[in-house]
């Protein structure tokens, strides 16, 4: 038999298991195709002082994971198991669930998400808790579980993932629910805390940040064209370069979006799925290979607008310093057209490094472009990998 007995027993130390939650979180949302159709989410501002990690599979099943500074609640409801309170004659939670839950997070069971109208008790089947400096999870010690089942309180089921962390456990439960084969690699890389950067998004689902679907999203949100198209210096609509250019490489190049200042974004390389590296010319003549796709180019934009300043060598704090007290809604901003356009979460840090990695393949690779054919027409890098990081502010 599987109960809270078990779980408890199985579960992490509360901070591997919030770090689990979150994983699990990060990968529900990159694989699936609708983010309102994800089983789990993790909201680090839930409730004052309080961050939730919440799974819904949308069949009647949920749990909640509360992390407080009290301690940590862990409440599940199986709308099939004998113990939900809709199936007792009282309607009331099955006797001894909830009945030692510490005087410290008790109150975190009278959460209006936990009820229902008509319904005076909590939906919950199975709890679990940890209070702070303990040194192991608790459960109710005098529960009659119902007899005839494996699984009585749900616990089994609801809680598979967090009783068995294994990357090859989350594969087969992603692989079943979304019905596709999920790379166990990328898998592993989330689940062991690497960053979700748009190529490893990408990898576990290549049709969400492929270059249509996301120049689609953007059609579609009037708030991230308009961003775009400004402060992010990526209009779609200027997609009429001052000049023909031809790439050392060999590889064609497709006018994607253009900026105010007259400068050009192009995809590099033929038009077939999969991702394209992007190019940057200014007006100036210079140029720059300043992304390794168009998810990371767009990434790159609504997170770092002031991107222009580091292929000169500023670095933070100054960088971007500029922007923010113009902006100072910037990082709301940033956090709700990623969201909209689906593109990972990203740092300052983590798309600078992004960018200059790319951008010092500009010359080596074949990447710095010529007017036309003319070689001696030939683009200046605007970024030199070999010059010393700055402070100063403006754009060069």
């Amino acid at each position: 038999m599987s109960t809270v007995h078990e779980t408890a027993a199985l579960l992490s130390h509360p901070d591997q298991l919030r770090a689990h939650l979150r994983a699990l979180a990060v990968l529900d949302a990159a694989i699936g195709d609708d983010p309102n159709f994800v089983e789990y989410t993790f909201d680090p501002a839930w409730g004052p002082h309080t961050a939730a990690a919440l799974m819904d599979n949308g069949s009647g099943d949920d749990f909640a994971v509360l992390f407080t500074p009290a301690g940590v609640l862990i409440r599940g409801f199986d709308h099939e198991s004998e113990m939900s309170p809709y199936g007792t004659e009282d309607e009331q939670v099955w006797p001894g669930v909830v009945d030692e839950v510490p005087t410290a997070l008790r109150p975190l069971l009278d959460e209006p998400a936990f009820h229902e109208a008509g319904l005076d008790a909590p939906r919950i089947t199975a709890c679990l808790w940890r209070e702070t400096g303990d040194t192991a999870w608790r459960t109710g010690s005098s529960i009659a579980f119902p007899t005839g089942t494996d699984d009585p309180d749900g616990s089994g089921f609801l809680f598979h993932l967090l009783t068995d962390r294994s990357p090859e456990a989350v594969q087969a439960h992603f692989e079943d629910y979304y019905e596709r084969p999920v790379p166990l690699d990328a898998l592993r890389d989330v689940l062991a805390g690497h960053p979700l950067t748009p190529a490893l998004a990408e990898v576990l689902n290549p049709t969400a940040l492929s270059e249509e679907a996301l120049l689609r999203r953007i059609t579609a949100h009037p708030e991230a064209a308009a961003y775009l198209a400004c402060d992010g210096e990526f209009d779609l609509a200027r997609t009429d370069p001052i000049e023909s250019i031809t790439l050392p490489n060999g590889l064609p190049v497709e006018p994607v979006a253009g900026c105010n200042a007259g400068g050009t974004h192009y995809l590099c390389g033929p038009a077939v799925p999969g991702p394209r590296p992007v190019l940057y010319t200014d007006s100036e003549g210079q140029a720059a290979l300043i992304a390794e796709s168009l998810a990371e180019a767009l990434t790159l934009a609504i997170v770092l607008p002031s991107w222009h300043d580091a292929l000169a060598g500023l670095r933070p704090p100054a960088l971007g310093s500029d922007h923010l007290d113009d902006h100072p809604d910037h990082p709301a901003v940033r956090d709700r057209l990623l969201a909209a356009l689906r593109l990972p979460p990203a740092t300052q840090e983590d798309v600078l490094d992004r960018l200059l990695t790319a951008a010092a393949r500009t010359v080596p690779d074949g990447f710095l472009p010529q007017a036309g054919d003319e070689e001696e027409a030939a683009f200046e890098p605007i970024f030199q990998p070999s010059a010393a990081p700055h402070s100063r502010t403006g754009r060069p």
